[in-house]
């Protein structure tokens, strides 16, 4: 198991945390890297040190890329990447609210191809549910649950195609996780087979403001 973090909060309001999830090593997936809804209008020195440490610490840097479930232009899109490659030197993306239907895919798959073209080693797509089959053969990894806790307990279910793939290309993201049960909730996702997870104990709106408490030793 692996951690996917995307870690919301400005390195100047909680250091701690930055060098927490630059110092872990292979535990570590890759970091979201999400200035402001992006790369925002310009690049901030504090995320330009931070991506510059988890480099050089070898964890990949997936810079955050909104696609507003298809709604947003394709140049507002490519524009993101280029500033997250030119200003943060982003290894990849992390392409948030992904639309997860089937006739959204060509989009979709060209959005992909641009940013393998402008050099994303890794593309993270963030459905926060099962989309259709087909989106596993255009990214490394599909993000198929972002919810809360109790409704990963209780309304999660696992499309079949899903085992034709191995674990490591899945990756469920929870919320509102009591800390005690953080090491259960990497646990659930490796059983629902997502060898990739990140389990948190904040809410709505920002649940991903600190690192996931397995970084901290907290997690059973």
């Amino acid at each position: 198991m692996t951690l996917l973090v995307p870690l919301y909060v400005h390195p100047s309001a909680d250091p701690e945390a930055w060098r927490l999830v630059t110092g872990a090593g292979e535990r570590v997936y890759g970091v979201v890297l999400n200035p402001a809804d992006g790369p925002g209008p310009a690049p901030d020195p504090a995320f330009l040190s931070a991506a510059r440490a988890l480099r050089a610490a070898g964890t990949l840097v997936l810079g955050y890329v909104d696609l507003d479930y298809g709604m947003r232009p394709e140049a507002a899109v490519t524009g993101d990447l280029d500033r997250h490659r030119d200003w943060y030197g982003a290894d990849g993306c992390f392409f948030d609210q992904v639309p997860a239907d089937r006739s959204a895919l060509p989009r979709c798959r060209r959005l992909v191809r641009a940013a393998r073209q402008r050099g994303a080693g890794t593309v993270v797509l963030n459905h926060g549910a099962h989309p259709a089959p087909g989106y596993a053969r255009i990214a490394d990894l599909l993000v198929t649950f972002e919810g809360p806790w109790p409704v990963y307990l209780s309304s999660f279910t696992r499309p079949r195609w899903t085992a034709r793939h191995p674990p490591e290309r899945f990756c469920h993201l929870v919320y509102e996780v009591p800390t005690a049960l953080a090491g259960v909730a990497a646990r659930a996702a490796g059983e629902r087979g997502a060898a990739v997870s990140c389990a948190v104990a904040g809410s709505l709106p920002n649940p991903w403001d600190a690192p996931p408490p397995a970084l901290y030793g907290e997690a059973p």
